[in-house]
Formats: structure tokens, C-alpha cells, sequence
């Protein structure tokens, strides 16, 4: 599935959806890509998922707090009994920039907390990220 923001593919020979944005967007444009991701991933089954969010260099905290705290968890919700686990592809300087920013931090810890009902890790290598998705 295409948009000028990013494609969703879904790939059954890995058991994971892969979802590439291919430039920044707006918030309600970036949550209805959400949803999407989650209607393809719960008519697949598919809770692995390799988020490229390289090119999305100005993601709002809005984003980070929507997502950590209600997409995320009602997306885990709505695939248990599996456990979701969201592998992000990412440069290194967006990902030191989001740690390091103040206004991201508390969202990134959040996220990154073994305790959520949802695994995240961020990686700059894509074969990396896929062999992290495949260990369940």
C-alpha cells in the first residue's frame, strides 16, 4: 500500500510488515499512516514491524507522545496474543538528536521501557533490524 508518505508492505516469507516513509508529513497525516500500518498488520496477523523512519527528520514530540502513549499500546492491545514488536530503522543522528532532545526524551524512555506490552529497538542497519524482528 502506497502514499506519497510512505508504502506498506507486508512480507510473509519474513513475518513482518515493513513500513518506509519517504519524507516528513503533517501529524494527522503521519496518525492516519498509523492506523493504516495497523489495519494492514491485524488482516496479516503480523506483529513484527521494521519502521524506516530515516527520512522523517522533524517528527513533532505531538507524534512521539500519541504514539508511545495510545498507538502503541492499543496496537498490542488489538494483536495479542502476540507481542508487538516494532524494530525502527533509523540514522544514528536523528535517533542521538531524539534521545538527547528534551522535548522527545521522556517519550523515548517510555517507549524503550522493557515493561510496555510492546518491544522497541532502534537500529541503523536494516539486516540487523530484520534478524531482531525474526527472534520471538
Amino acid at each position: 500500500m502506497d502514499t506519497t508518505t510512505r508504502t506498506i508492505t507486508y512480507r510473509p516469507d519474513l513475518g513482518i510488515l515493513i513500513v518506509r516513509w519517504h519524507q516528513d508529513a503533517s501529524l494527522p497525516v503521519l496518525q492516519a499512516d498509523y492506523q493504516t500500518m495497523l489495519e494492514v498488520a491485524a488482516e496479516h496477523n503480523c506483529a513484527r514491524w521494521l519502521l524506516d523512519v530515516r527520512r522523517r527528520e522533524n517528527t513533532d514530540p505531538q507524534l512521539s507522545a500519541w504514539a508511545s502513549a495510545t498507538f502503541y499500546p492499543q496496537a498490542a492491545a488489538r494483536l495479542l496474543p502476540q507481542r508487538l514488536r516494532l524494530g525502527v530503522l533509523n540514522s544514528t543522528y536523528i535517533y542521538d538528536r531524539f534521545r538527547n532532545d528534551p522535548a522527545h526524551q521522556q517519550y523515548v524512555a517510555y517507549m524503550l521501557a522493557p515493561e510496555r506490552p510492546f518491544l522497541v529497538n532502534v537500529f541503523d542497519d536494516e539486516g540487523e533490524t530484520t534478524r531482531w524482528l525474526q527472534k520471538a
